[in-house]
């Protein structure tokens, strides 16, 4: 059956990469709402088309973010949750310097490889079922539009579409072909130091200086990493001070977390807790908090993966899996307890860089082999 999946997505190749081009042409940055706003209106009119109209659909206000829209599209047994986000990272303007481009295998583009080919060929993956006279299955399809921001707005959207459904499918970029069935939590955190001014040559014992609180603030953030327990800790921007000649009254740095579990998120925040002030003059203040909760690999994760394995080998792909450190909307299903296959969009490189590109081949691929498990996950 796969093969033929294959097969019939291979002959309508070009109207695949056309519907690609069409998105990668429409500029959706996660700082610009009226694009936003435009980017979302062009993508539900496109998945009308493709696919006809939904059974529901519910539009929640992202307010500052992007909007989202829930698609419920009817079919046979639970629904299937497929997660994609419309936002990318570039900046408005950048297709002008950097359009869509085809060359041989290769198409680039910004937006192309996280994760605009994603949507396209999971919408592609419907109609190659219904094209192959495959039953339905029912799908429940989240479009948002604060990803790369960390889904301020639609986390709790996510949550609550999980619910009652069989399997989440997230068509995020994939890891070099690979599907990701763990990925870190992420913790955003501040820490903010506060001492006491004075003159640096006149009268230094006067002063408690925030920047040295901080510098010693920041040794000890830093040695909570653990690297073989998946755990780090970085405090990747720091200011603070006023003129050279000033012993510091404030000072704060921003600091990056990712674990690989929830015990490690738990040491974490007791050593966060745990931070004072060396001089009693002078105080330190955590802010912030979890992103992202932990995505472990748990017995049901693993279950998923080994049904698409089954379905990529049947084509005669070599379906790998990998743990990586980034975070995904796929981690607020995880956390949830609900089974979910990460990274299974496009194929190809350059997340967030201008190298970003994808396999139109491997699109083709990974288009039958969706086809395939949401068959397999509708059959129960």
């Amino acid at each position: 059956m796969i093969r033929e999946l294959h097969e019939w997505v291979r002959a309508p190749r070009d109207d695949l990469v056309a519907d690609i081009a069409a998105y990668v042409g429409i500029e959706t940055p996660s700082d610009d709402k009226s694009a936003l706003d435009r980017g979302l209106s062009w993508v539900d009119g496109w998945l009308r088309e493709r696919l006809g109209p939904p059974e529901h659909v519910r539009d929640v206000d992202g307010g500052p973010y992007g909007d989202v829209k829930v698609y419920d599209f009817a079919g046979t047994g639970e629904p299937v949750l497929l997660l994609c986000h419309y936002d990318t990272v570039w900046p408005l303007g950048t297709l002008a310097e950097w359009p869509f481009t085809v060359d041989g295998d290769r198409a680039t583009g910004p937006g192309i490889f996280d994760m605009k080919s994603g949507l396209v060929h999971a919408v592609w993956a419907r109609r190659a079922r219904d094209a192959a006279g495959l039953p339905r299955p029912a799908v429940r399809l989240v479009l948002n539009g604060d990803e790369e921001i960390g889904s301020p707005a639609s986390r709790p959207v996510i949550e609550e579409a999980a619910a009652g459904t069989r399997a989440t499918l997230v068509f995020e970029a994939s890891a070099d072909g690979a599907v990701k069935t763990a990925r870190k939590g992420v913790g955003i955190f501040r820490v903010r130091a506060t001492g006491v001014e004075a003159h640096a040559g006149l009268d230094p014992a006067k002063g408690a200086s925030a920047i040295d609180e901080l510098a010693r603030a920041i040794l000890t953030l830093h040695g909570l990493s653990d690297p073989e327990a998946g755990t780090t800790v970085n405090v990747g921007v720091i200011e603070g001070g006023t003129r050279t000649n000033v012993i510091a009254g404030a000072a704060s740095g921003e600091i990056d977390v990712r674990v690989s579990s929830e015990a490690e998120a738990a040491r974490v925040d007791a050593g966060l807790a745990a931070l004072k002030a060396h001089d009693p003059r002078a105080s330190l203040t955590i802010e912030g908090g979890w992103n992202r909760p932990v995505m472990e690999r748990s017995a049901a994760i693993a279950q998923v993966y080994e049904l698409a394995r089954e379905e990529a080998a049947e084509l005669g792909v070599t379906l790998r899996e990998c743990s990586v450190g980034g975070a995904s909307d796929g981690n607020f299903a995880a956390a949830l307890g609900h089974p979910v296959l990460d990274g299974f969009g496009a194929v190809g490189d350059g997340a967030h860089a201008r190298h970003e590109h994808i396999s139109i081949e491997g699109t083709l691929e990974r288009t039958a082999l969706a086809a395939a498990v949401l068959h397999r996950l509708a059959a129960g």
